[in-house]
């Protein structure tokens, strides 16, 4: 059975039933979905997705301590990573809790597509699945263009592990994959582990705690990886993050230079200002019109009415959002 899965607790509520409405508008109602808990604070999304017959919240236990120890294990073998997390926020483990995406290499889904909190379907995904009937692994994003958030660029093991043609052609953002269940099992996971206590630990990069690890396992274990990006004509491809302001939406779909988009990711915009907006406050960041459509699409009359002028959102520092277009080709 093929399916889409995603993280969330109760942070990222409304952000969850847009992503959870926008599946059911542009795939079907009946569309399998698992919900994977970043941790057990998942009051308000359990209540939520009892509503909905097609999704269930994820509640193997074993598996989430399987995926969270290996997590620990992983970073354990790393030389300054806790040093580097201590002094952004006290952490023994940065962002712990997002690795357990991983639970969908154990199922429910034979094959799964994962879609992070902050991102809307927009588009069909049967090209995506087909791709994995001859690939273990596929992606459509730019992340190539910024090796520096996928990998320690600085490190000079990185080239002789993997050949700088791989790291151009493989790496990808981990909020949106494509894979197959049992990709992972325990001896390549316990291979993977030796294999960064003995050499590799070094090229993960830290602050990306899931994105790094997942891209490591994929290219590590020889997985083949299939990006859209990389495969279709010029003229096909679309970007997929909101940092792209010449997207056009068009009946609540977004397009790109007449190509419709897959899906949208809401890139660099903290789970807050989702939260502010739907509270009432008349809070303004790139596609927020589409975010409010897909959040209360069944619901439209608890749809928040501003009289106010829209104050901006506060985005990181003024470079990034820029850096992050430029760098993944966005514009």
């Amino acid at each position: 059975m093929d399916g889409i899965c995603t993280l969330a607790n109760d942070r990222v509520y409304d952000q969850l039933v847009a992503l959870l409405n926008s599946i059911e508008a542009i795939s079907g109602e009946n569309t399998p979905v698992c919900v994977y808990p970043y941790d057990d604070n998942t009051d308000l999304i359990a209540a939520e997705i009892a509503k909905r017959s097609n999704v269930q919240l994820y509640d193997d236990r074993k598996s989430m301590e399987k995926w969270d120890n290996f997590a620990k294990a992983a970073w354990d073998t790393h030389p300054t990573a806790r040093d580097r997390w201590m002094k952004t926020d006290d952490k023994i483990y940065h962002r712990f809790g997002t690795h357990r995406r991983y639970c969908a290499f154990d199922g429910p889904f034979d094959r799964f597509l994962y879609m992070d909190a902050d991102t809307l379907l927009m588009g069909p995904t049967e090209p995506i699945f087909a791709q994995l009937e001859s690939h273990d692994c596929i992606v459509y994003d730019f992340q190539y263009k910024d090796i520096a958030h996928v990998y320690e660029v600085a490190s000079p093991k990185l080239e002789k592990i993997f050949p700088k043609t791989r790291i151009q052609s493989e790496i990808f953002c981990s909020g949106f994959y494509a894979s197959k269940r049992d990709l992972f099992d325990e001896e390549k996971r316990n291979w993977l582990l030796a294999q960064l206590q003995a050499n590799d630990a070094e090229i993960l990069y830290p602050m990306a705690p899931d994105q790094t690890l997942i891209n490591y396992m994929m290219m590590k274990s020889g997985a083949s990886i299939y990006n859209f990006s990389l495969q279709l004509p010029k003229e096909k491809r679309t970007g997929c993050c909101v940092t792209s302001t010449h997207f056009e939406v068009r009946d609540n779909l977004v397009y790109d230079r007449g190509n419709r988009l897959i899906y949208l990711h809401y890139i660099g915009i903290s789970s807050r200002f989702f939260s502010r907006l739907c509270q009432g406050e008349n809070i303004d960041f790139p596609y927020r019109d589409l975010f409010l459509h897909y959040r209360y699409l069944h619901e439209p009359e608890k749809r928040p009415q501003f009289t106010t002028k829209p104050e901006w959102y506060s985005p990181p520092p003024p470079s990034f959002l820029t850096r992050v277009a430029r760098k993944l080709g966005l514009k």
